[in-house]
């Protein structure tokens, strides 16, 4: 089958054919057997693509990346489209709509003097528009990664009022946490670890740092100086399963102090 060679308007239009054919009878067996269910993991692994690419720096990789979640996004619209439930113009006009109606400050007469009374006004906005909604906590998703919640679930308390006045509580709060976790039993060790973590990400959300990131950038510095650590033993005929904790020790200190290390692997 040859791409449709009707004119189009826009490449986002030629992307949405392009799909519509991969999706007919006679198009892609495994496009066609695509669902909203069967596409779950493979948008969840094109955000963390995009995110890493965003973090790479290269711009072909994000506007390649950048691509792909769009694929997503025009997929799940071909899909209900497919129904007779909505299409893409649909999907395109609801957001168009929403940041309009959000955003006063911009296209009305509201006047708001930083992000902070953006983001409250925002809240202000959504509670109107979701009147289902009971707590200042409802509507954030579940399925997030716990650090992303957590700091989620903080931000929507500190905007309803619930909050330190700055980075001096979240501060106290780990030093109070850490003793309890040095002192906790057995059984209530993994709620004293959870209580940690949770004022941890309260101090990063305190310091404007998005606690998800930080941990994907640490993890990433380990996981650079634990390879170079691997390949300084190779290269020095060591197996490095067979070191002493000290000696391991000794050649993560090299790694840190003698090689440049990046924040990605």
């Amino acid at each position: 089958m040859q791409e449709s060679t009707q004119p189009v308007n826009s490449a986002v239009e030629r992307l949405s054919r392009i799909v519509a054919q991969l999706r007919a009878p006679d198009g892609c067996p495994w496009d066609r057997e695509q669902t909203h269910e069967s596409l779950k993991p493979h948008l969840l692994e094109e955000c963390h693509e995009l995110m890493e690419a965003i973090d790479g720096g290269d711009e072909n990789e994000l506007k390649e990346e950048l691509g792909d979640l769009l694929l997503q996004v025009v997929l799940h619209s071909q899909m209900a489209a497919e129904q007779q439930r909505f299409t893409l113009e649909d999907v395109a006009n609801v957001i168009a709509d929403k940041l309009v109606h959000r955003h006063p400050h911009v296209f009305g007469d509201t006047r708001l003097p930083d992000s902070d009374a953006v983001l409250s006004h925002w809240d202000r906005i959504k509670r109107a528009e979701k009147r289902e909604r009971v707590s200042a906590l409802d509507g954030v998703p579940k399925a997030i990664p716990a650090l992303a919640r957590a700091q989620k679930i903080q931000g929507r308390a500190a905007r309803a009022g619930f909050d330190w006045s700055d980075a001096e509580g979240p501060l106290e709060k780990i030093r109070e946490e850490l003793q309890e976790v040095e002192t906790a039993s057995d059984e209530r060790f993994e709620e004293e670890i959870g209580d940690l973590l949770f004022a941890t990400v309260n101090l990063a959300r305190k310091k404007r740092l998005d606690a998800e990131q930080a941990l994907i950038r640490a993890t990433a510095k380990f996981s650079s100086r634990f390879r170079e650590m691997e390949r300084l033993a190779k290269l020095r005929g060591l197996e490095l399963v067979s070191l002493s904790l000290d000696e391991m020790d000794n050649l993560w200190e090299e790694v840190k102090k003698g090689v440049s290390v990046t924040s990605s692997n």
